[in-house]
């Protein structure tokens, strides 16, 4: 493995090639299953959970390898947290990562299949980690449990399939995307901390930094998905949340904007407090939400088509 890659897209191809070798192996004659697998985890995506993870390890001075391997195994939760949230039971979605979603092109029964043996390379991935004791595997275990379970995304994916469906106040649904989407960023930036033994102060500030990153990732998502219908552009389906209350349609796009806008600046302002100032995460989270033109035109095809294509 190479030592400090000079720019994102090379820290991006060291990512999807160590997630292809950390790949679960089948066994003899089921390479459909793994041909499924590959799909459900190897389609090429941003990878900003696997980015910040090893952007905080880097800061802080951490373990590259361990911080690599824990970052990919947090990838993989990601992945197939996707997977189930495309069955037909759920969003029932036809298109993710630009391609056929892996219930569509492979079925149902394999979809679950692979998420259930998705989950459990990841996990095992952590409690396999070189350059880490077993104090700090087993936390990496547990930050990633935290994540997932009933308290995290699990949580978050229920309040929005079930209260979803019918009127909310804001500060509910911001409460759900803390929960959805805040809860792998938090894994992100707490599995790097927890590998470099970082100090409490500053894993409370990288904590704050997730939350609002979460926060404002999910508005870019449902400002997207709102957008529609250009599915092509965007890599995914547009206009799954047409049923369900959103921000976006409470509050509508423009404020929507510019709640992105401050959710960034506390993203900012957390990262210095944690980091120092300029430090590579802060720029690449100016890189995602692109300052120089604002959250709210992100909707034009060139930019949603370059953050599908990870070239942040």
């Amino acid at each position: 493995m190479t030592a400090g890659p000079q720019t994102t897209r090379d820290l991006l191809a060291e990512v999807d090639h160590r997630l292809a070798e950390l790949m679960p192996c089948v066994v003899e004659g089921q390479s459909s299953l793994d041909i499924a697998l590959r799909d459900g985890v190897l389609a090429p995506g941003k990878r900003l959970r696997p980015l910040v993870t090893l952007l905080v390890a880097e800061a802080l001075g951490g373990p590259r390898e361990a911080a690599m391997d824990a970052g990919c195994a947090l990838e993989m939760v990601h992945a197939a947290s996707l997977i189930l949230d495309d069955l037909p039971c759920m969003d029932d979605a036809e298109l993710r990562r630009g391609r056929p979603t892996l219930h569509r092109a492979h079925g149902e029964d394999v979809a679950v299949l692979c998420a259930i043996a998705i989950l459990s390379q990841a996990y095992g991935t952590l409690a396999r980690l070189e350059g880490a004791d077993s104090a700090q595997r087993g936390e990496c275990v547990a930050v990633l449990a935290d994540a997932v379970g009933a308290r995290g995304l699990v949580a978050g994916q229920y309040q929005d399939l079930r209260g979803g469906r019918g009127p909310r106040p804001v500060s509910e649904i911001d409460a759900a995307n803390g929960l959805k989407t805040g809860s792998l960023f938090t894994a992100a930036v707490e599995l790097g901390a927890v590998l470099c033994r970082a100090k409490p102060e500053v894993r409370a500030a990288l904590q704050g930094f997730a939350r609002e990153l979460g926060l404002a990732f999910q508005l870019l998502d449902d400002l997207l998905d709102a957008a529609g219908p250009s599915a092509v552009v965007i890599g995914k389906d547009t206009g799954k949340d047409s049923l369900k209350s959103t921000i976006v349609s409470i509050i509508g796009p423009e404020q929507v904007g510019r709640r992105i806008d401050r959710h960034v600046d506390e993203a900012r302002a957390c990262l210095v407090s944690a980091l120092g100032p300029a430090s590579r995460l802060e720029a690449l989270l100016v890189q995602v939400f692109d300052r120089s033109v604002g959250p709210r035109h992100l909707v034009e095809a060139e930019t949603r088509r370059e953050l599908e294509l990870g070239a942040v």
